[in-house]
C-alpha cells in the first residue's frame, strides 16, 4: 500500500468557507481487549504553520517514530486534547457509545482551552459520525474516509492520541505483568489471549468483548 502524506488542503477550504478552525479527530484502541478506547483532537486555523515532516496516520508509523514525532504534533497544533473512555465503560455502554464519551471528554479539554468549537468544524475519520451521538448540542462534524491519511489535523490527532494510550498500556503492563501490555497494547494478539487463557482477565480487559473471542 503506498504511503499517503496529508496535506491541509482539506482544512484550508473548511477555513476558506468560513470555519474559525479546523479540529482533527481520530481514535485509537477501538479494537483492543484491554484497556481504555481513545479520541484525540489536534485544532489547526488559517495561520497553521506547515505540517511536521514525517507526520502521518499512525498505523503507517513505527513505534519510535510515533514517539519522535508525537511531541512534533502537540506543538504544531493550536490545541490538542486526549480523551478516554474506560474498558468497564465500554462494557457498560458499548464501543461506539464510548467513542463518543471519550470524544466529548476531549472537546471539554478544547473547550476550557477556550477554543471556538462551536464555530469550528471537526473533520473525523471514517464515516460514521458517532461523536454528535453524544452530543446534547450537534457540531458541525464532517466525515472523511482515510482522513487520517490525507489530512494533517487528523494524522497529528492520531499520533497525539497513540502515543499517549500506548503510554498507559506501558505503564498498566507494569502493575500486571504477563499480558504483554506493553507490546501488544492491550490488542488481541496469540501471547495476550494464551496469557488470558492463563491468568484470567484483569479489571484493565473488556469482558464482554473476552466472551466475543473465546
Amino acid at each position: 500500500m503506498a504511503v499517503i502524506d496529508p496535506t491541509l488542503d482539506v482544512e484550508r477550504a473548511m477555513l476558506a468557507a468560513g470555519a474559525s478552525c479546523v479540529i482533527g479527530c481520530d481514535e485509537v484502541g477501538r479494537g483492543a481487549l484491554a484497556g481504555p478506547v481513545g479520541v484525540g483532537l489536534a485544532v489547526v486555523n488559517a495561520a497553521a504553520a506547515a505540517i511536521p515532516d514525517g507526520l502521518r496516520d499512525s498505523k503507517m508509523l513505527s513505534e519510535p517514530r510515533r514517539e519522535a514525532l508525537a511531541p512534533l504534533a502537540v506543538a504544531w497544533a493550536l490545541h490538542s486534547a486526549v480523551g478516554l473512555a474506560s474498558a468497564a465503560e465500554v462494557d457498560e455502554l458499548g464501543i461506539i457509545a464510548c467513542l463518543g464519551l471519550a470524544g466529548k471528554r476531549a472537546l471539554a479539554r478544547l473547550h476550557a482551552d477556550g477554543v471556538d468549537i462551536a464555530g469550528g468544524v471537526v473533520l473525523l475519520d471514517g464515516k460514521d459520525d458517532w461523536l454528535n451521538k453524544a452530543l446534547h448540542t450537534p457540531l458541525n462534524v464532517v466525515t472523511r474516509v482515510r482522513a487520517d491519511q490525507e489530512c494533517g489535523s487528523v494524522a497529528a490527532a492520531s499520533v497525539i492520541a497513540k502515543v499517549h494510550r500506548d503510554r498507559l498500556m506501558i505503564e498498566a503492563d507494569a502493575r500486571n505483568p504477563g499480558y504483554g501490555w506493553a507490546g501488544n497494547k492491550g490488542y488481541g494478539s496469540a501471547a495476550h489471549l494464551a496469557a488470558i487463557a492463563r491468568l484470567g482477565p484483569t479489571g484493565l480487559h473488556r469482558k464482554s468483548w473476552l466472551r466475543i473471542t473465546a
